[in-house]
């Protein structure tokens, strides 16, 4: 779903072609979307098929593939506003992964679990770095919306409390408290 709703809000906007999508994608919501890149002209495809976006026509810059311009059409318009509803109204449990190797800790030892666990803290460590370098860089860019500053937090708040509580994870394995 957050492909087809990010792909048609984007329409809102303006027309688009399929690399301009991915470079707003990358450059502006990778800090807190997972869209991958071959999805996206997927999406295009599905949501033309499906009457919510059409070809507005063709670029064809100099020295270069010719490439197909998308816009958006009433009804992606009430698909956007009923996808975005749904969003907002919709609320979910998430699971993490690493809940699952916790579980069966038993099966590795308990030095290389303790690796494993510096390991995950050292890169959220540097997520943590990542994340806030390009919050800086990116809500001083006039393209991207004063909201940002709220996604980036949201994100940072997240990896922070990830960041605690893999570090007390650690500290009980450390300790023979969960040996």
């Amino acid at each position: 779903m957050s492909t087809k709703l990010v792909i048609l809000g984007l329409l809102r906007d303006r027309d688009l072609h399929g690399y301009e999508i991915k470079h707003i994608i990358e450059d502006h919501m990778g800090d807190w979307t997972n869209i991958a890149f071959g999805s996206i002209y997927f999406a295009l495809g599905k949501l033309t098929e499906e009457g919510f976006i059409r070809k507005a026509g063709v670029e064809k810059p100099t020295g270069r593939p010719a490439r197909s311009v998308y816009t958006i059409t009433e009804r992606g318009r009430d698909e956007f506003s009923r996808l975005l509803k749904e969003l907002w109204s919709t609320q979910r449990q998430q699971y993490f992964d690493l809940d699952i190797a916790l579980f069966f800790v038993k099966a590795l030892p308990r030095e290389e679990t303790e690796g494993y666990l510096a390991g995950r803290i050292h890169d959220t460590e540097k997520l943590i770095d990542h994340v806030t370098g390009h919050k800086k860089e990116q809500i001083t860019n006039p393209y991207v919306p004063p909201i940002a500053e709220a996604l980036f937090d949201h994100s940072l708040h997240h990896l922070n409390a990830e960041l605690t509580w893999l570090k007390e994870v650690l500290r009980k394995f450390e300790s023979g408290e969960w040996s």
